[in-house]
Protein backbone atom coordinates (compact mmCIF):
# COMPACT_ATOMS: atom_id res chain seq x y z
CA UNK A 1 0.00 0.00 0.00
CA UNK A 2 2.74 2.25 0.24
CA UNK A 3 4.15 1.89 -2.64
CA UNK A 4 0.65 2.91 -4.28
CA UNK A 5 0.42 5.75 -2.76
CA UNK A 6 4.30 6.62 -3.28
CA UNK A 7 3.13 6.22 -7.09
CA UNK A 8 0.16 8.28 -6.79
CA UNK A 9 2.03 11.35 -4.92
CA UNK A 10 4.52 10.92 -7.94
CA UNK A 11 1.77 10.65 -10.75
CA UNK A 12 0.10 13.84 -8.75
CA UNK A 13 3.90 15.85 -8.61
CA UNK A 14 4.71 15.15 -12.21
CA UNK A 15 2.09 16.04 -13.95
CA UNK A 16 0.04 18.95 -11.92
CA UNK A 17 0.24 21.60 -9.42
CA UNK A 18 -1.25 20.39 -6.79
CA UNK A 19 0.45 20.20 -3.70
CA UNK A 20 1.56 16.62 -2.83
CA UNK A 21 4.01 15.17 0.40
CA UNK A 22 7.98 14.63 -1.12
CA UNK A 23 8.19 10.94 -2.13
CA UNK A 24 11.38 9.34 -3.60
CA UNK A 25 11.51 8.76 -7.11
CA UNK A 26 12.68 5.66 -6.85
CA UNK A 27 11.78 2.59 -9.28
CA UNK A 28 9.75 0.93 -6.51
CA UNK A 29 7.70 4.17 -5.77
CA UNK A 30 7.40 5.06 -9.91
CA UNK A 31 5.97 1.36 -11.04
CA UNK A 32 2.85 2.37 -10.82
CA UNK A 33 2.89 6.00 -10.99
CA UNK A 34 1.29 6.21 -14.71
CA UNK A 35 -1.86 3.97 -12.90
CA UNK A 36 -2.52 7.44 -11.21
CA UNK A 37 -2.21 9.57 -14.17
CA UNK A 38 -5.40 9.54 -15.40
CA UNK A 39 -6.86 10.79 -11.93
CA UNK A 40 -5.28 14.15 -12.46
CA UNK A 41 -7.67 14.08 -15.36
CA UNK A 42 -10.21 13.56 -12.66
CA UNK A 43 -9.18 16.71 -10.85
CA UNK A 44 -8.91 18.68 -14.07
CA UNK A 45 -12.19 17.71 -14.94
CA UNK A 46 -13.96 17.87 -11.99
CA UNK A 47 -13.07 21.97 -11.67
CA UNK A 48 -13.84 22.98 -14.96
CA UNK A 49 -17.47 21.07 -14.73
CA UNK A 50 -17.85 23.17 -11.74
CA UNK A 51 -16.63 25.95 -13.10
CA UNK A 52 -19.30 25.72 -16.01
CA UNK A 53 -21.96 25.00 -13.49
CA UNK A 54 -21.03 27.96 -11.82
CA UNK A 55 -20.93 30.40 -14.78
CA UNK A 56 -24.27 29.12 -15.93
CA UNK A 57 -25.55 30.29 -12.32
CA UNK A 58 -24.21 33.33 -12.25
CA UNK A 59 -25.97 33.53 -15.62
CA UNK A 60 -22.47 34.07 -17.63
CA UNK A 61 -24.06 32.93 -21.56
CA UNK A 62 -21.98 29.90 -23.36
CA UNK A 63 -20.35 33.00 -25.79
CA UNK A 64 -19.14 35.25 -22.34
CA UNK A 65 -15.31 35.34 -22.60
CA UNK A 66 -14.27 35.36 -19.06
CA UNK A 67 -16.25 31.89 -19.27
CA UNK A 68 -14.62 30.65 -22.28
CA UNK A 69 -10.92 31.74 -20.68
CA UNK A 70 -11.37 30.21 -17.44
CA UNK A 71 -12.77 26.57 -19.19
CA UNK A 72 -9.28 26.91 -21.64
CA UNK A 73 -6.96 28.18 -18.94
CA UNK A 74 -8.20 25.70 -15.12
CA UNK A 75 -6.57 22.48 -17.16
CA UNK A 76 -3.36 24.30 -18.02
CA UNK A 77 -2.99 25.65 -14.39
CA UNK A 78 -3.56 22.36 -13.10
CA UNK A 79 -1.23 20.60 -15.30
CA UNK A 80 1.27 23.43 -15.09
CA UNK A 81 1.59 23.72 -18.73
CA UNK A 82 3.98 20.13 -19.21
CA UNK A 83 1.58 19.02 -21.82
CA UNK A 84 1.23 22.40 -23.96
CA UNK A 85 5.40 22.76 -23.82
CA UNK A 86 5.26 19.45 -25.48
CA UNK A 87 2.58 20.17 -27.79
CA UNK A 88 4.51 23.17 -28.71
CA UNK A 89 8.13 21.31 -29.19
CA UNK A 90 6.32 18.76 -31.14
CA UNK A 91 4.65 21.60 -33.10
CA UNK A 92 7.44 23.25 -33.99
CA UNK A 93 9.60 19.53 -34.65
CA UNK A 94 6.87 18.05 -36.88
CA UNK A 95 6.84 22.16 -39.57
CA UNK A 96 10.92 21.72 -39.59
CA UNK A 97 10.65 19.60 -42.05
CA UNK A 98 14.14 17.97 -40.93
CA UNK A 99 15.31 14.54 -40.65
CA UNK A 100 14.57 12.37 -37.77
CA UNK A 101 17.22 13.39 -35.86
CA UNK A 102 16.85 17.07 -35.98
CA UNK A 103 13.26 17.21 -35.51
CA UNK A 104 14.73 15.30 -31.79
CA UNK A 105 16.81 17.90 -31.08
CA UNK A 106 14.41 20.70 -31.79
CA UNK A 107 12.28 18.68 -29.37
CA UNK A 108 15.00 18.99 -26.48
CA UNK A 109 15.43 23.13 -27.37
CA UNK A 110 14.34 25.41 -24.60
CA UNK A 111 13.84 27.93 -26.91
CA UNK A 112 10.23 28.59 -28.95
CA UNK A 113 10.18 28.57 -32.80
CA UNK A 114 7.74 30.42 -34.97
CA UNK A 115 5.74 27.43 -35.61
CA UNK A 116 5.31 26.45 -31.91
CA UNK A 117 3.84 30.39 -31.15
CA UNK A 118 1.45 29.63 -34.72
CA UNK A 119 0.14 26.66 -33.67
CA UNK A 120 -0.34 27.69 -29.95
CA UNK A 121 -2.50 30.53 -31.61
CA UNK A 122 -4.61 28.63 -33.62
CA UNK A 123 -4.83 26.24 -30.68
CA UNK A 124 -6.25 28.78 -27.97
CA UNK A 125 -8.84 30.61 -30.83
CA UNK A 126 -10.38 26.67 -31.89
CA UNK A 127 -10.54 25.94 -28.11
CA UNK A 128 -11.93 28.57 -27.33
CA UNK A 129 -14.57 28.93 -30.07
CA UNK A 130 -15.42 25.09 -29.43
CA UNK A 131 -16.25 26.44 -25.32
CA UNK A 132 -18.57 29.48 -26.47
CA UNK A 133 -21.28 26.97 -27.83
CA UNK A 134 -21.04 24.01 -25.09
CA UNK A 135 -23.62 24.45 -22.62
CA UNK A 136 -22.65 23.39 -18.74
CA UNK A 137 -23.98 20.11 -18.83
CA UNK A 138 -21.85 18.98 -21.95
CA UNK A 139 -18.48 19.20 -19.42
CA UNK A 140 -21.07 16.28 -17.97
CA UNK A 141 -19.32 14.38 -20.42
CA UNK A 142 -16.17 16.33 -21.26
CA UNK A 143 -15.51 15.99 -17.34
CA UNK A 144 -14.55 12.43 -18.15
CA UNK A 145 -13.08 12.59 -21.25
CA UNK A 146 -10.01 14.31 -19.41
CA UNK A 147 -9.32 11.06 -17.73
CA UNK A 148 -9.92 9.35 -20.83
CA UNK A 149 -7.57 11.02 -22.68
CA UNK A 150 -5.08 10.37 -19.70
CA UNK A 151 -5.50 6.93 -19.64
CA UNK A 152 -4.68 6.63 -23.25
CA UNK A 153 -1.68 9.08 -23.09
CA UNK A 154 -0.59 6.81 -20.15
CA UNK A 155 -0.94 3.80 -22.29
CA UNK A 156 1.46 5.42 -24.98
CA UNK A 157 4.28 5.95 -22.23
CA UNK A 158 4.15 2.47 -21.22
CA UNK A 159 3.44 0.81 -24.24
CA UNK A 160 4.44 2.06 -27.67
CA UNK A 161 8.34 2.33 -28.86
CA UNK A 162 10.54 5.28 -27.11
CA UNK A 163 12.14 7.66 -30.00
CA UNK A 164 14.81 7.29 -27.29
CA UNK A 165 16.23 5.18 -24.22
CA UNK A 166 16.73 8.53 -22.32
CA UNK A 167 14.23 11.32 -21.42
CA UNK A 168 10.67 11.31 -19.28
CA UNK A 169 8.64 8.57 -21.40
CA UNK A 170 11.92 5.90 -20.88
CA UNK A 171 11.98 6.72 -17.70
CA UNK A 172 8.35 6.24 -16.57
CA UNK A 173 8.13 3.00 -18.90
CA UNK A 174 11.34 1.28 -17.75
CA UNK A 175 10.04 1.40 -14.28
CA UNK A 176 6.90 0.85 -14.84
CA UNK A 177 5.33 -2.47 -13.82
CA UNK A 178 4.05 -2.76 -17.93
CA UNK A 179 1.13 -5.51 -17.24
CA UNK A 180 -1.11 -4.19 -14.89
CA UNK A 181 -0.02 -0.52 -15.48
CA UNK A 182 -1.68 -1.23 -19.05
CA UNK A 183 -4.45 -2.96 -17.70
CA UNK A 184 -5.37 -0.64 -15.35
CA UNK A 185 -5.00 2.29 -18.02
CA UNK A 186 -7.44 0.68 -20.54
CA UNK A 187 -9.96 -0.32 -17.83
CA UNK A 188 -10.03 3.87 -16.95
CA UNK A 189 -10.43 3.97 -20.74
CA UNK A 190 -13.52 1.45 -20.96
CA UNK A 191 -15.11 2.95 -17.97
CA UNK A 192 -14.51 6.36 -18.68
CA UNK A 193 -15.99 5.51 -22.48
CA UNK A 194 -19.07 3.83 -20.92
CA UNK A 195 -19.95 6.47 -18.70
CA UNK A 196 -19.71 9.13 -21.92
CA UNK A 197 -21.88 7.35 -23.25
CA UNK A 198 -24.32 6.56 -20.65
CA UNK A 199 -24.40 10.52 -20.23
CA UNK A 200 -25.04 11.22 -24.14
CA UNK A 201 -24.88 8.31 -26.68
CA UNK A 202 -24.14 10.70 -29.90
CA UNK A 203 -21.96 13.06 -27.42
CA UNK A 204 -19.98 10.21 -25.94
CA UNK A 205 -19.29 8.02 -29.19
CA UNK A 206 -18.15 11.12 -31.25
CA UNK A 207 -15.85 12.43 -28.89
CA UNK A 208 -14.14 8.95 -28.71
CA UNK A 209 -14.16 7.77 -32.02
CA UNK A 210 -12.37 10.98 -32.22
CA UNK A 211 -10.27 9.97 -29.65
CA UNK A 212 -9.15 6.58 -30.82
CA UNK A 213 -8.45 7.76 -34.36
CA UNK A 214 -6.03 10.69 -33.14
CA UNK A 215 -4.61 7.77 -31.10
CA UNK A 216 -3.94 5.64 -33.99
CA UNK A 217 -2.28 9.24 -35.92
CA UNK A 218 -0.52 9.83 -33.10
CA UNK A 219 0.83 6.27 -32.75
CA UNK A 220 1.74 6.17 -37.03
CA UNK A 221 3.22 10.11 -36.73
CA UNK A 222 5.23 8.95 -33.67
CA UNK A 223 7.07 6.30 -35.84
CA UNK A 224 7.34 8.10 -38.81
CA UNK A 225 8.52 10.95 -37.95
CA UNK A 226 10.91 10.69 -34.93
CA UNK A 227 10.93 6.52 -34.14
CA UNK A 228 9.04 6.22 -31.48
CA UNK A 229 7.54 8.79 -28.44
CA UNK A 230 8.92 10.47 -25.96
CA UNK A 231 7.56 13.05 -23.09
CA UNK A 232 7.18 15.86 -25.30
CA UNK A 233 4.87 13.62 -27.67
CA UNK A 234 2.72 12.17 -25.75
CA UNK A 235 2.03 15.38 -24.32
CA UNK A 236 0.89 17.06 -27.64
CA UNK A 237 -1.65 13.85 -28.55
CA UNK A 238 -2.75 14.87 -24.70
CA UNK A 239 -3.59 18.40 -25.68
CA UNK A 240 -4.59 17.56 -29.04
CA UNK A 241 -6.82 14.66 -27.46
CA UNK A 242 -8.84 17.82 -25.84
CA UNK A 243 -9.04 20.39 -28.48
CA UNK A 244 -10.29 17.47 -30.84
CA UNK A 245 -12.66 16.43 -27.79
CA UNK A 246 -14.07 19.60 -27.64
CA UNK A 247 -14.39 20.59 -30.87
CA UNK A 248 -16.55 17.06 -31.89
CA UNK A 249 -18.28 18.58 -28.93
CA UNK A 250 -18.91 21.93 -30.57
CA UNK A 251 -20.18 19.88 -33.97
CA UNK A 252 -22.22 17.75 -32.29
CA UNK A 253 -24.06 20.51 -30.42
CA UNK A 254 -24.03 22.89 -33.18
CA UNK A 255 -25.70 19.79 -35.57
CA UNK A 256 -28.26 19.46 -33.24
CA UNK A 257 -29.62 22.97 -33.36
CA UNK A 258 -27.09 24.56 -30.30
CA UNK A 259 -28.96 22.39 -27.65
CA UNK A 260 -28.83 19.00 -27.01
CA UNK A 261 -30.05 18.07 -23.59
CA UNK A 262 -33.38 20.14 -24.18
Amino acid sequence: MKSLWNSFKIAFSMYSKIPMPASDWDKENMRYAMAFFPLVGAAVGAIVLGWAYLAARLGLPNDHLFRTALLFVIPLLISGGIHMDGFLDTSDALSSWQEKERRLEILKDSHAGAFAIICGLVYTVLYLGAASVLEWKSYLVLGIAFVQIRALSGLSVVTFSKAKKDGLAATFSGNAKKNVVSVWLLLYAVVCTAGMVWLHPLLGLACTGGLLLLFWYYWYMARKNFGGINGDLAGWFLQMGELVEMLLAAAVTLALGGSIWN
